[in-house]
């Protein structure tokens, strides 16, 4: 019974969601609000009246597929086409030439796949059902390796510029019954790691994992393609080897160009293959904007705090939060049986000082566990990051960039705004810029301290821009609004629990 409840209230959210979709615009259009995008790393803005001149409607000529659709021809489809659609609806404001070609790209490689549907094994209930281990038996006997007719895409460029929304955007428009996954890169590899742990004592645990992933997903879409860890760097080459030749088709988003993966990292010369191999694989493309979409939202404290005093009032806006709880530790299971101790939280509201988080040996499969559990994180103490702490700096990174990824609410206190704290982190070509001391430089001016690390330099900026937005009023009303159908679910869950 419980099950049966939900599944119809499945069918009723997505009948109203389709049924009211052109009505919500229309009414959020008049409101004259901002127009956020789930996933998106991007904000476009509702069109006002200001918008509405020939100026502004004929600031590029649509496209040949979406100028059919204005036409009546609804057969077209994808992402630039639903781009189109709701420019054309009124829903977005145009204007950003360098996101309009990547759409075109997107657009391109999903016509490719629609067209080749059947030669990509694409249909989930037209392929075998076999499990990765007896494929990879099978394969023992009869080679298997069938690299896919239709080249993926590699899309990367400065941050904020939209490469998760226009991701999120092509994903979206595909078939519901195709074999693909959505999913940030450092989740992905944390479920490699996992698999790998599973598949010990096989032969090549390697392909026996590309053979699971591959059974699941033909079309994989990695956001946020990074690479730090010497680990993932050692394995990406034979990872991936083997996923291109089951025929997997991989679209993803990165800060870093391809030949920029990995710069200065430990054993890099056994990294450079993958480098070729992606290059081989994917059509790669650069997103120029120079626009951040992140810092186009309303400007607001949000809960970052910095002076004096910030410590207490921290404490006083947590206690706010979790209302008549009670706070207390808490244990955080996290992949491969490992334990995140929590020292104290209530009401999906966790707190730390940054030492407990950031300090220690924690990493992103932590961080994932935590935001599993708790949707906001109370953090208290960041300080501003230099050589001293480089370690932290890069695990401070990583738990933005989890916390952003799972829509988490950040309060926290700081030594700096979020442009502050990373000042003294800089790149080898910027670090070559600062002109050495002289004597008509003074002592206080000179920068100590200086941290120069190329992806911690590159990583900084996007950092400094999910604070942000982080920090605005849409984000913060999204996420309450995630909350509120969150205790929805569950209160629904409870009531068929009751009746069942």
């Amino acid at each position: 019974m419980r099950g049966v409840n939900r599944y119809v209230r499945h069918l009723r959210s997505a009948f109203s969601q389709k049924t009211h979709h052109q009505t919500d615009v229309l009414r959020r259009g008049q409101r004259q609000k901002q127009l956020v995008h789930t996933n998106s790393e991007s904000f476009f803005i509702v069109k006002s009246d200001k918008f509405r001149s020939p100026k502004y409607l004929n600031l590029r000529a649509l496209s040949v597929d979406a100028a059919k659709l204005c036409n009546g021809d609804y057969n077209v489809a994808g992402p630039l086409v639903e781009y189109e659609r709701r420019i054309a609806a009124g829903e977005l404001v145009d204007g950003d030439s360098c996101q309009v070609g990547t759409l075109r790209e997107l657009q391109r490689l999903y016509d490719e796949l629609v067209n080749s549907a059947e030669a990509c094994r694409l249909d989930r209930y037209a392929v075998s059902e076999k499990s990765g281990r007896s494929r990879w038996l099978w394969s023992r006997f009869i080679p298997q390796s069938s690299y896919s007719p239709v080249k993926g895409l590699y899309l990367y460029g400065g941050v904020g510029t939209g490469k998760t929304m226009l991701m999120d955007l092509f994903f979206d428009q595909l078939p519901s019954n195709w074999r693909k996954k959505r999913i940030h890169f450092h989740d992905f590899m944390l479920n490699v790691h996992s698999r790998l742990q599973r598949h010990k004592g096989v032969a090549d645990p390697l392909e026996v994992v590309a053979g699971e992933i591959s059974d699941e997903a033909i079309l994989l879409c990695l956001d946020e393609f990074m690479v730090t860890d010497v680990a993932d760097a050692l394995i990406l080459n034979r990872l991936f080897g083997h996923l291109f030749s089951n025929g997997v088709i991989l679209v993803a988003t990165s800060n870093r160009a391809p030949d920029k993966l990995y710069e200065g990292g430990l054993q890099r010369d056994l990294f450079l293959p993958f480098i070729s191999t992606l290059k081989e694989r994917c059509v790669t493309h650069e997103i120029g904007s120079a626009t951040d979409y992140r810092k186009m939202t309303s400007a607001e404290r949000g809960f970052y705090f910095v002076g004096n005093g910030a410590s207490t009032f921290l404490k006083q806006k947590f206690q706010q939060l979790i209302g008549k709880s009670i706070a207390h530790p808490h244990e955080v299971e996290v992949v491969m049986g490992r334990i995140l101790q929590v020292p104290s939280g209530a009401n999906g509201c966790a707190y730390f000082p940054f030492e407990e988080l950031c300090n220690k040996p924690l990493g992103a499969a932590d961080y994932f566990g935590l935001f599993k559990k708790f949707h906001t994180l109370a953090l208290e103490g960041i300080p501003i990051f230099g050589l001293h702490n480089r370690t932290s700096a890069y695990r401070f990174v990583t738990l933005v960039d989890v916390m952003y990824e799972n829509k988490a609410r950040l309060l926290c206190t700081a030594e700096g705004s979020p442009h502050e704290l990373f000042e003294k982190v800089v790149t080898i070509s910027d670090a070559q810029q600062i002109a050495p001391r002289t004597s008509a430089r003074s002592q206080k001016n000179d920068v100590s301290d200086l941290c120069v690390d190329n992806e911690l330099g590159f990583a900084k900026d996007r950092t400094i821009s999910r604070l942000t937005e982080i920090n605005s009023k849409e984000y913060l009303e999204q996420h309450a609004q995630l909350v509120a159908e969150k205790r929805k679910w569950q209160e629904d869950d409870n009531q068929d629990a009751l009746q069942s």
